[in-house]
C-alpha cells in the first residue's frame, strides 16, 4: 500500500504540494544476480578442463613402420539366397547354417575383427539381415556394407 507522507505545515516544507504518495521500491537489484552468474561461470570454467577423458600415452617411436597387410573377409549375399541359402565367403561357397562357425574360425588370427558384405541388389532386405545376424553370432565386432558408386546417364 503506498504511503502518504505530508509536508510539515507551511513553511519550511515544499511549495505548493501538498501531500505526496511514495511508492515501495518494486525493481530486482541486477547486481547480485550478476555476481552469482560470474561466480559460475568461474566456476564452469576451471571444471571444464578436468571434465575430458582420456589418457595420455607416450607412443613409442620407430623409424619404419610396417604397414598392416590384412586381407578383409568378405561375405557376398547373392540374389538368389532366399531359395538356396548359400553365400560366398571369399569366393567359396557355404551354406548361411554354418556360415557364423566359419567366420569364427577366420577370425581367430585375425586382430581386424570386421567383414564386408557385397549384397545383391535383388537380395532382400531379410536377407542381408540374416546373414549379419550370422555375422554377430560369429563374434564380428565391425560389419561393412559394400555398394558401387551410380552411374551417370
Amino acid at each position: 500500500m503506498p504511503k502518504v507522507q505530508t509536508n510539515g505545515g507551511g513553511a519550511g516544507g515544499r511549495r505548493g504540494r501538498g501531500a505526496h504518495v511514495a511508492t515501495s521500491l518494486a525493481e530486482i537489484n541486477v547486481v547480485p544476480l550478476v555476481d552469482v552468474m560470474l561466480v559460475l561461470l568461474i566456476i564452469f570454467m576451471v571444471t571444464a578442463p578436468m571434465l575430458q577423458q582420456g589418457l595420455e600415452v607416450n607412443l613409442p617411436q620407430t623409424r619404419k613402420a610396417n604397414p598392416v597387410n590384412a586381407e578383409p573377409v568378405y561375405v557376398t549375399v547373392p540374389a538368389d539366397f532366399g531359395t538356396r541359402r548359400v553365400v560366398l565367403l571369399g569366393k567359396e561357397e557355404i551354406r548361411v547354417d554354418i556360415l557364423s562357425e566359419r567366420v569364427r574360425q577366420a577370425m581367430l588370427t585375425r586382430s581386424d575383427k570386421s567383414v564386408y558384405v557385397r549384397a545383391d541388389a535383388a537380395a532382400t532386405m531379410q536377407d542381408f539381415m540374416t546373414v549379419t545376424d550370422m555375422l554377430n553370432q560369429a563374434g564380428v565386432e565391425k560389419i561393412g556394407v559394400l555398394s558401387q558408386p551410380a552411374q551417370r546417364r
